[in-house]
């Protein structure tokens, strides 16, 4: 764990009786989540329709799944604390296949998924007591679904990464990419990626096999070990996301995801490696998605991208800024190309770039970031000066990272 040997002095908050909770399985908190005056705790699988109400706040006390056929529907300003746990240990909330979750918050009250080390209440934006690089305090939102993916061995369904294999609730795939999940709009996902084994964390917010029935919009995810936003096949659309101090890479594709990813910001952290990482097909299925309208803010440790095992799709109006030379950084602030199978789908126009820009410092030519000929498809900006790129309004009040001025330096 990168950073929980350091925050184990917040659980030092006294046992306070809880509220009982009247839907679903939930039962009353013996925890000890900090704000104890309105926390309920979740102890079970969601097994009915259950509503998770405003101005409360829920700890999950585990790894907790809404089961196939039901709905968890989440009221505006709800506060989801996830207890501290690693390994078979780690919290988590699942939407299985053939579940669903009604999760919409608004711009003036979104829904914060965080863990009970974090003394927020509801209404709140800013952690009143956590830094925004604290990360692997919890897992994360997993929501699977019954859409195609591209899996080894041409396998119809597999279970997802950071859930045992003796938890089915972690299975997804399946044939009907129209499936629908339910709805998101107005998430901020904090501190999550607990470790469940050597190299292997949750994801922030991770879809696998999500159909384009499901809405998503409007995501903010800070803090998290492994990836912001990773999807496994599926072909769920994705608008208005934002990626802050990925503990690994801000947004990664897999196993042939067919959807859009629309206006998107990633401010790479300390210890962000990409802030895209695509990677290819494992079967013989070879769908392709599109990213677009997006601003990538670097630093001297991340790389741009790095597009693999015959990545696809189309990438076009982004704009980067704030990387390292890759001259001077063993390749640290690039673009790349890796294997023969990308270089090849990027021959055989499966993977396509358009209109990307970059803000490079002086002396640094185009070429030695966007490598493989990518840099046939960029060009190099004053900063500032970008005509492609987000959209931050989308990210206006309701994310921390407007509230803490992070979103200054984009247009």
């Amino acid at each position: 764990m990168k950073k929980l040997n350091s925050l184990f002095f917040m659980f030092s908050a006294i046992v306070i009786g809880f509220t009982s909770c009247i839907e679903g399985n939930d039962k009353p908190s013996t925890g000890t989540d900090p704000d104890t005056s309105n926390s309920i705790l979740v102890s079970s699988n969601i097994t009915s329709n259950t509503t998770w109400e405003t101005g409360k706040t829920y700890v999950l006390g585990g790894r907790i799944s809404v089961t196939s056929g039901n709905t968890l529907t989440i009221q505006p300003g709800v506060v989801v604390k996830g207890e501290v746990g690693s390994g078979s240990n780690a919290t988590a909330l699942i939407i299985a296949r053939g579940a669903k979750i009604d999760a919409q918050g608004t711009a003036t009250s979104p829904i914060i998924f965080t863990t009970v080390a974090d003394e927020i209440k509801p209404g709140e934006i800013i952690s009143p007591n956590l830094e925004p690089n604290l990360s692997g305090l919890w897992g994360g939102l997993i929501i699977l679904g019954n859409a195609k993916g591209s899996f080894a061995g041409d396998v119809t369904e597999i279970q997802i990464e950071g859930i045992p294999p003796s938890d089915t609730n972690g299975l997804y795939g399946g044939t009907n990419d129209a499936d629908n999940s339910g709805v998101l709009k107005y998430i901020s996902i904090r501190h999550g990626g607990a470790n469940i084994g050597e190299g292997n964390e949750i994801n922030g917010l991770t879809l696998g096999a999500v159909g384009s029935g499901t809405v998503i919009e409007n995501v903010e995810v800070i803090a998290n070990q492994d990836d912001g936003i990773e999807w496994f096949g599926g072909a769920v659309n994705v608008k208005n996301a934002l990626v802050w101090n990925a503990g690994d890479d801000g947004m990664d594709t897999d196993q042939a995801w067919a959807g859009t990813l629309d206006n998107f910001i990633v401010i790479a952290g300390s210890e962000t490696d990409h802030t895209l990482e695509i990677d290819g097909p494992e079967g013989s299925a070879v769908a392709g998605h599109t990213v677009k309208n997006g601003s990538i803010k670097g630093n001297n440790v991340a790389e741009l991208g790095d597009f693999r095992d015959g990545a696809r799709g189309t990438f076009e109006n982004i704009y980067f800024f704030g990387f390292a030379d890759p001259a001077t950084t063993d390749g640290r602030g690039d673009l790349s190309l890796s294997g023969d199978k990308t270089l090849a789908t990027f021959a055989g126009g499966q993977l396509k770039f358009m209109n990307l820009q970059a803000t490079l410092a002086d002396g640094v030519s185009l070429t030695t970031v966007f490598k493989a000929g990518t840099a046939d498809f960029a060009t190099t900006v004053a900063a500032g000066a970008n005509t492609v790129g987000a959209n931050k309004a989308a990210f206006a009040n309701w994310t921390w990272a407007s509230a803490a001025g992070q979103l200054a330096d984009f247009k």
